[in-house]
């Protein structure tokens, strides 16, 4: 059987788009002699479609669609993505399924058994679990058909009695098929790759695995989908980042797999920085792109963040969709400007200055018989945090920009940003990336030749608010702080495994009570591009209102 594997970039809730990307696909299958072409997981409407799913129209919409797509397979058989509706009036409205279409028409249909609860997942909010195994057969060959985490390690959560594998293995299937929505993080690629090895041993079976691609907002999708044969080596490793396709021949006779391809050579998945910034350049384009936005405007201070975030948004959208505005006050130093108009120079964008001090001097004139006899404080940095905000929004209203937003993980974290100032945006870039990461994400783009000037680089970093101000004035340094922030919010640790770990305890308590101080701040922030394992947004839910225990 000749088995095509199409990693397509699919778009919640545009059927027709999803609908054309995967007809094309089969056609293209088709044309290639291939038996059978594989699509990852919800591919019809989009992963994740959310409570989109609790809409009847939508679930016509899918219907209407997957009819659409079965019309095509007439010579060719595919398998793709979508809700099903669960008859039994007992249990959830839906099922998220595997359809298997052939002969113009629903051949089969497979459902997920493990809906994950955690993290960014909460998939047993729209469907119901399935409790009936049983392979199908395609092409005369019996397939173990499952649903991304129908392959994963879920024996330890108490929801699941039965485990598709363990019950489809009854029946001897010949081949493993498994349609995913796997988002991706910096570690993500090779636990999944682990984990799914970890099968084809365990069964000594084949796999087809095939996973989506592109941007939902903040989780990225990065591909990487696999053909693996029964010794668990990868024959072929799709593209990350990037639609892709491939064929192979599977042999039910003796079990092999050959890839029809050239090139058997695995894609290189990269290192932690190189996914990285592949995965903010794809979120960043797919945001755009998807919503119907073309350019892309941000404030560039001279300091580490925005330039990082120029570059990213350059490399995106490209240079003439992007405007660097530069907006110093009294108390910004002259490099901040002359590195900002550097690093426009580099880049090729557009860029302009607008001083803010006329409006600031004006606000303290305002402000003046409120303010007497008191000492300058956050009060007065906030108005020019503002003042810029405002400015970069007022553009972004007359020119139809999205402001991109540039506070750091760091930042978000300790509350170290202003609300309808530095914290503005339709997008953030970088909140999911520490302060030493964004560091070490700089390095690895100029790591060709200096795109970003080295003074960026080198230069204490400082919000410039105040006369002499550095960050270190505030908050610890970056290296102690970020280690901290990681072990509480990567890791889930408390204080005591913290200071346990070799930490000061009051450094400790300080820095875990300005991450539970400011939740309030993150509630209202921009929707942040996921690349760790533990995202501020939704994969991090935690009460606005709450006493911090310690």
């Amino acid at each position: 059987m000749k088995i095509a594997l199409a990693q397509l970039n699919y778009h919640v809730g545009n059927f027709t788009a999803n609908t054309d990307k995967i007809v094309d696909s089969i056609r293209r299958a088709k044309s290639l002699n291939a038996d059978l072409v594989v699509f990852s997981e919800l591919s019809v409407c989009g992963y994740p479609a959310l409570d989109f799913l609790d809409y009847n129209y939508f679930i016509k919409c899918c219907n209407d669609a997957l009819n659409a797509i079965a019309s095509e397979c007439v010579g060719i058989t595919a398998i793709v993505g979508a809700p099903s509706v669960n008859a039994d009036p007992k249990g959830k409205n839906l099922f998220n399924s595997a359809f298997v279409l052939a002969d113009g028409k629903v051949a089969a249909i497979r459902n997920k058994t493990l809906l994950p609860t955690y993290d960014v997942f909460d998939e047993y909010r729209w469907f119901e679990s399935n409790r009936d195994f049983s392979c199908v057969d395609i092409n005369g060959v019996k397939v173990a058909l499952t649903v991304c985490e129908d392959l994963w390690n879920m024996n330890d959560d108490p929801l699941y009695t039965s485990y598709p594998m363990e019950e489809l293995i009854r029946e001897k299937p010949s081949i493993m098929i498994n349609l995913a929505a796997s988002p991706f993080h910096y570690l993500h690629a090779d636990e999944r790759r682990n984990i799914l090895l970890k099968n084809v041993k365990e069964y000594n079976l084949p796999l087809i695995y095939v996973n989506q691609t592109g941007a939902q907002t903040d989780l990225i999708f990065d591909g990487g989908s696999l053909v693996v044969n029964a010794n668990a080596e990868v024959l072929h490793e799709l593209s990350y980042f990037a639609e892709d396709f491939a064929i192979c021949n599977f042999n039910e006779s003796n079990g092999s797999i050959t890839m029809s391809t050239v090139d058997h050579v695995s894609a290189d998945s990269g290192n932690k920085l190189s996914r990285i910034h592949d995965a903010l350049v794809l979120g960043i384009r797919d945001y755009f792109q998807k919503m119907g936005f073309k350019k892309a405007i941000l404030g560039l201070s001279g300091g580490i963040d925005s330039a990082v975030v120029n570059v990213l948004a350059v490399e995106a959208l490209g240079k003439e969709n992007v405007h660097a505005v530069m907006m110093p006050s009294e108390f910004s130093s002259d490099h901040s400007v002359s590195d900002s108009e550097k690093l426009i120079a580099n880049l090729g964008c557009s860029g302009e200055l607008l001083s803010i001090a006329p409006l600031y001097n004006a606000y303290m004139s305002s402000l003046e018989n409120d303010f007497k006899g008191t000492a300058f404080n956050v009060a007065e940095e906030n108005i020019q945090s503002r003042i810029r905000g405002t400015l970069v929004m007022a553009l972004s209203n007359k020119f139809g920009y999205i402001l991109l937003n540039t506070s750091n993980k760091s930042e978000l974290a300790v509350g170290y940003g202003t609300l309808y100032g530095d914290m503005c945006g339709g997008l953030s870039v970088i909140g999911d990336l520490y302060k030493v990461e964004v560091y070490a994400l700089a390095r690895y783009i100029n790591r060709d030749k200096e795109i970003i000037p080295v003074n960026i680089i080198d230069k204490a970093p400082s919000a410039e608010l105040r006369p002499g101000q550095k960050d270190a004035d505030s908050l610890p340094e970056y290296d102690v702080l970020d280690a901290v922030l990681f072990k509480y919010i990567e890791e889930a640790n408390g204080p005591d495994k913290i200071i346990e770990a070799g930490f000061d305890a009051t450094l400790v308590h300080r820095i875990l009570r300005m991450v539970n101080n400011n939740e309030w701040k993150r509630f209202q922030f921009a929707p942040i591009i996921r690349v760790s394992p533990k995202s501020f947004g939704r994969g991090r839910r935690m009460p606005l209102v709450a006493k911090y225990p310690g």
